[in-house]
């Protein structure tokens, strides 16, 4: 390793208390671009540092792990400047490479419906109102935030639909499915009438369920269905929401409505999410894609 670098990580070290793990990071891929650069580091140039930051990607790198090493390489380049050691910077017309927007992880309906009958598999309270939030959530395609400040004048009167306000205090209008009626009723019927105005009250600060207690409840209920706990969220159900209702036919500006969608563009990433979905139906079931290649 260059003397050059290792001055640059005790900078790291020394100036901006840069931890073990970090400066670990940097110091293999600053050793790595020494190597694979011609003439390494400091004796690079524009066309060199492109060659090798074009051939990243062809080596298989993810896009997280070339921008990592570009950022690492353009922070050795300000130091290098900045002790006099070179008098330009070679990488300066490294662009960012483009990061996907990853697709969401979805649920199938046969691990709803699992995870709602582990969560029906109780008589008790917490049992209750767990159901009544997996069906709200799912029924709806609530973010986890609109279901835990539902109020219980929202639900009076056993409604058809939810009116929720979005940002900007646009308002929108949630449906409510048979069996998402169905737990709110049971859920009231053995709330504990506490006085407070939500639906699902808590002891903690805020007066109702925190979201990362939902999560805990999903978490414990999917272990109980034999899922994936990773699999298994609110946003994770919202999500299962919009792909399952896509696949069943229902119209893109149709289901940016439901979503709350200030954007299309937010929404058509659903579509990729179905299409692979759907090519993964076509590929296990299609009887010609199972038949052997007889070419």
């Amino acid at each position: 390793m260059s003397a050059q670098i290792e001055a640059f990580l005790e900078m790291m070290a020394v100036e901006r208390d840069a931890s073990p793990h970090t400066l670990a990071a940097y110091r293999r891929d600053l050793d790595d671009t020494d190597g694979r650069v011609e003439g390494g580091l400091m004796q690079a140039d524009s066309t060199s540092l492109e060659a090798w930051y074009g051939d990243l990607a062809r080596r298989g790198l993810s896009a997280a792990t070339a921008a990592r090493r570009r950022s690492a390489v353009r922070q050795f380049y300000r130091f290098v400047l900045e002790e006099g050691w070179r008098a330009e910077d070679p990488s300066r017309g490294l662009t960012a490479p483009a990061r996907g927007r990853p697709l969401p992880k979805v649920m199938s309906r046969e691990a709803v419906e699992q995870l709602l009958g582990a969560a029906a598999d109780a008589e008790t309270g917490g049992a209750v109102r767990l159901l009544c939030l997996i069906e709200l959530t799912y029924a709806s395609g609530l973010r986890v935030s609109e279901v835990l400040g539902l109020k219980l004048e929202q639900v009076a009167g056993n409604p058809a639909f939810l009116t929720l306000k979005g940002k900007g205090g646009k308002e929108r209008l949630a449906p409510l499915n048979e069996p998402a009626r169905r737990a709110i009723g049971a859920w009231l019927a053995v709330r504990a009438p506490a006085g407070s105005p939500w639906l699902f009250p808590s002891t903690g600060k805020t007066g109702r369920l925190t979201p990362r207690r939902f999560e805990q409840l999903l978490k414990t209920a999917a272990l109980k269905a034999g899922l994936d706990p990773a699999g298994v969220s609110p946003h994770i159900l919202r999500h299962a929401f919009a792909t399952h209702l896509l696949e069943g036919g229902v119209d893109l500006r149709v289901l940016q409505t439901l979503l709350g969608h200030a954007d299309i563009a937010t929404t058509q990433i659903y579509t990729h999410v179905s299409s692979e979905r759907l090519s993964e139906v076509v590929k296990a079931h299609h009887p010609l894609a199972r038949r052997p290649d007889s070419r």
